[in-house]
């Protein structure tokens, strides 16, 4: 019999742009990686180091973690210890939309406001009892949370808004914005490194190099996360494993699986019922 898993995911019909991770008492390890959607986390229980492209930064209970789409970072216990966290995924395209910018910039990457903490955890709590409720009336109205979410990214001490999409932060060279172009457009289909090094007159060993700098990971690196960000994304529509590991271009739905369970700690099918995981 396997043991019940600590994650959890927790989705409502009536707020399609939003999703909650719950983990109580994980062991988990993750390696870098970045989420297509804003990341807003708490630190419920233990400790945590939070590493991000300007630098590692210890987290204790009641820290906040600000993460925008694109940003690499990783979590992981400290010493080998176990931590309770929840961490309120926003869809970026909805987010805009709803402000009326291009995109967010957080001011700061942790805080420990308290009023910080506990607007987040309003957001959570509603989103994890909506989920688990069966009576009705009982789940969160869908105008009454996004208000909620929108009165906390509006506050000036923790995000700023760009106006247009030039502000947003660019890879320098063209070779890498290149391939981010292709890979974005298409995850299932994109040409290799070594294709698009060619394209670009470089050497694939040079490509990778200017593209490493550029975004602090290897295009292999890259290139995976995207398609894992994709296959998630479909899973969550009902999309079936087998379908979605087609449509992100994995070999199989095994290998969808495998990379699936390394990078979120439990298997694309749980995931995609969005109940406890099993082990």
């Amino acid at each position: 019999m396997r043991s019940p898993s600590p994650h959890q995911f927790h989705r409502l019909a009536a707020l399609p742009w939003a999703e909650l991770r719950v983990s109580q008492q994980s062991p988990h390890c993750y390696r870098l990686h970045m989420h297509a959607e804003y990341s807003l986390g708490i630190v419920d229980q233990g400790q945590t180091l939070f590493q991000h492209a300007d630098g590692c930064e210890l987290l204790t209970a009641g820290s906040v973690v600000l993460i925008e789409p694109g940003v690499w970072h990783a979590c992981n216990p400290a010493q080998a210890t176990r931590w309770s966290y929840r961490m309120l995924y926003i869809q970026a395209d909805w987010l805009h939309a709803q402000l009326g910018v291009a995109g967010l910039r957080f001011t700061r990457r942790t805080t420990h406001a308290t009023d910080t903490r506990q607007l987040l955890h309003a957001l959570c709590q509603q989103l994890e009892t909506g989920h688990a409720s069966t009576s009705p009336g009982t789940a969160p109205i869908g105008r009454e949370w996004t208000a909620q979410l929108l009165h906390l990214l509006s506050q000036p001490a923790i995000a700023e808004p760009l106006l247009t999409a030039s502000q947003a932060p660019q890879p320098e060279t063209a070779a890498v914005l290149h391939a981010l172009e292709q890979w974005h457009q298409h995850p299932d289909t994109a040409p290799s490194v070594q294709t698009l090094a060619q394209a670009q007159g470089m050497s694939a060993s040079r490509f990778i190099r200017h593209f490493k700098n550029a975004t602090g990971v290897t295009p292999g690196a890259y290139r995976l996360n995207l398609r894992l960000n994709g296959a998630r994304r479909l899973l969550a529509q009902g999309m079936p494993l087998a379908e979605a590991a087609h449509a992100m271009g994995f070999a199989d739905q095994s290998h969808l699986q495998r990379a699936f369970k390394s990078h979120h700690a439990l298997t694309p099918g749980r995931y995609a019922q969005g109940l406890p995981a099993s082990m």
